[in-house]
């Protein structure tokens, strides 16, 4: 089972809540609005040469995996520090599943391979999170 099926899982009440934690901080990083959003975060990617890897994750086709230290390199030390201090993990393991869960979010959001426009993407995630769940 992959750690996207694992988290909803966990939001389904079948795992503890740390993944449910993770999953919501990893939306809170695509929804932040300094940040742009999910477009400003793609364009973040973009402009720190990983634009081939975050526009797999947003086209149709297959992921390109990312590395911790990739995440690192774009988002920042004091950015995960905030993160890994929230979950209440280190800051090499939260790059780490962000690396292993963020290419996955951003690809479920992006079913059409197009950025969404407009909206609350923190409700529009939740939403299709739901539609995994019940379906």
């Amino acid at each position: 089972m992959g750690l996207f099926d694992q988290v909803v899982g966990a939001l389904a009440g079948g795992q503890s809540g740390g993944n449910a934690a993770l999953l919501e901080t990893v939306m809170q990083v695509i929804n932040n609005p300094q940040t742009g959003g999910l477009a400003g975060l793609v364009q973040s990617f973009q402009q720190g040469g990983l634009g081939e890897i975050v526009n797999s994750w947003v086209s149709t086709g297959a992921n390109l995996p990312i590395s911790a230290e990739q995440i690192q390199s774009v988002l920042g030390g004091a950015s995960l520090q905030d993160m890994a201090a929230k979950l209440g993990i280190g800051q090499q393991q939260a790059s780490g599943s962000l690396a292993e869960l963020l290419p996955q979010v951003i690809d479920q959001l992006t079913p059409n391979g197009q950025l969404p426009q407009g909206g609350d993407l923190m409700a529009q995630g939740l939403e299709l999170l739901k539609g995994k769940l019940f379906s």
